[in-house]
């Protein structure tokens, strides 16, 4: 399994009665994509926290490619997310001041994979597939659009051919035309590889990209997610 959570519950420490997540029980197959879906709000962002090691739950266990993620040490979940996740996060998380190539390159330098041309030529074609013109590779990600800088995001979530693939709200900042390229590469990678994918939208259009379609209201067992 991909994911295995099991009697999952969250709320933050200083608001103690306030439960953001109860999930008695959710998995998502090795190779296999889901999209959940859900107001804003209503706690997609926590759960994909969770999922990736960024949170730990105040009850339950996290089973991550057959790892038990709520049992490690901060240190070993970063660890364990540079080598076998990749996340699309909604706020894009890059560093301002360096190119859209060194964005893209910098995941390696936190997993197992080392630089080699063979990688630089890779991010070459991600960031081509991504629609991002060259004359903008070595510009830096500050002084690029919203649009553009979403596409780094994404290229740099997958360069390095994650096992699991997160995505939160990841095409939120691009237009039709990129969002459609964007999510046609996006199933071809994933597919191709055999990553298992979680894709988070309020955008319902979106499902038809994906076989399996989650309201987050149907994961969570509390009456009024917030």
């Amino acid at each position: 399994m991909a994911i295995e959570l099991s009697n999952i519950h969250f709320y933050y420490p200083d608001q103690p009665d306030h439960t953001i997540l109860n999930i008695p029980s959710w998995s998502l197959p090795d190779g296999e994509q889901t999209f959940i879906h859900g107001q804003s709000g209503c706690g997609k962002s926590t759960l994909l926290n969770l999922l990736s090691g960024l949170l730990v739950p105040c009850k339950g266990q996290i089973n991550i490619l057959d790892q038990q993620l709520n049992q490690m040490t901060s240190r070993q979940r970063d660890k364990f997310r540079a080598d076998h996740i990749g996340y699309v996060f909604q706020q894009f998380n890059l560093m301002p001041y360096l190119n859209a190539f060194d964005n893209t390159l910098l995941a390696s330098q936190f997993s197992k994979r080392k630089k080699t041309a063979a990688l630089e030529d890779e991010i070459k074609d991600l960031l081509t597939a991504l629609n991002i013109p060259q004359g903008d590779w070595y510009r830096a990600v500050h002084n690029l659009s919203n649009g553009q800088q979403q596409r780094v995001a994404i290229a740099r979530a997958l360069i390095n051919k994650p096992q699991l693939l997160i995505a939160d709200e990841p095409t939120s900042s691009l237009d039709s035309t990129n969002r459609d390229a964007f999510m046609t590469l996006l199933m071809s990678i994933v597919k191709e590889h055999r990553m298992s994918l979680v894709f988070v939208s309020h955008d319902l259009s979106l499902s038809n990209y994906f076989k399996r379609v989650e309201s987050l209201r149907e994961i969570n067992h509390i009456e009024d997610p917030a």
